[in-house]
């Protein structure tokens, strides 16, 4: 009896600790450039042809929700996780909750970044809002390295289409986008020490050319590509931003597959792209990621 008691206070804390902890809002006050009221936060219903999945809309106040592997298992790693959703909605579950699980598993902590949506109107870039919630979403989590068991060296990004391209743009942005506004921007940097792509769009240009505010230089941050030839989202921009790191003697390492489409995410689809969280989990592994020190 005492046996079977212990097995489900263990299972019960290991499906909290899955769930993720409060979330975090990332700003003191109200978010930086936010003047206009755009409604309350709302799950949005698939359209007709698209796929169920949660879509999460009108996100005004950003936030990052921490998930923690057992502590027995941390590999003192952390990964924020930006969701796609073409910067209108968040794929919050298979590009959210569900790959902060799988991070967990390898003894990662998962942050979930919740960031803006949709795209404020008019701001320089136009994407200014979402990179500005996920510098200060890096900076926070370092700030918290000591209570969250991490090394602040150790701090990744993992995203997915327009979180793909929020994430390149995190990693390859030395300039903080907005004012420093407590001790964490104060003590601790903004740029990811690794990135993971999953599909990221909007890296070209129609001629198929990285974009040139995408810089890559060699103390830029190693980058992992996963990607689909069939991917209506060019696959152009993964190899065009690869060839551009290892240009530059930047660590890379980039799967195209032949078919997978676009938005798998997390999901068990019949097409070797679901293989992905394998091979970035053996990528990380390579980088000596999970080595403590």
């Amino acid at each position: 009896m005492l046996r079977s008691c212990l097995v489900l206070a263990l299972t019960l804390a290991l499906a909290l600790s899955a769930r993720g902890a409060d979330p975090i809002r990332l700003w003191p006050g109200k978010a930086p450039g936010e003047t206009k009221d755009i409604g309350p936060e709302k799950y949005l219903e698939a359209k007709k042809g698209q796929l169920d999945v949660k879509r999460l809309g009108n996100v005004s106040e950003p936030t990052i929700t921490v998930y923690a592997p057992p502590a027995d298992k941390n590999t003192g790693v952390a990964v924020v996780v930006a969701p796609g959703g073409g910067y209108s909605i968040l794929a919050i579950e298979h590009e959210g909750s569900d790959v902060c699980e799988w991070l967990n598993t390898l003894g990662v902590t998962a942050v979930l970044l919740k960031y803006r949506v949709p795209k404020r109107e008019m701001q320089s870039p136009d994407n200014l809002a979402q990179v500005q919630d996920a510098q200060r979403a890096i900076t926070l989590v370092r700030s918290k390295h000591a209570e969250l068991k991490i090394d602040p060296a150790k701090v990744g990004m993992l995203g997915f289409s327009a979180g793909g391209h929020l994430t390149v743009c995190t990693a390859l942005t030395k300039k903080r986008m907005y004012e420093k506004v407590d001790k964490a921007d104060e003590a601790f940097g903004h740029e990811p020490n690794f990135a993971i792509l999953v599909y990221p769009a909007y890296l070209t240009d129609k001629g198929g050319k990285l974009k040139p505010e995408f810089e890559v230089k060699k103390d830029s941050p190693p980058m992992f590509f996963a990607h689909s030839s069939d991917d209506p989202v060019t696959s152009e921009g993964s190899v065009a931003l690869y060839s551009a790191l290892t240009k530059n003697k930047v660590p890379a390492e980039l799967h195209l597959y032949a078919t997978g489409g676009h938005g798998y995410g997390m999901r068990k689809i019949p097409h070797p792209c679901a293989s992905w969280p394998d091979r970035a989990a053996d990528w990380m592994k390579a980088r000596g990621l999970f080595e403590k020190k």
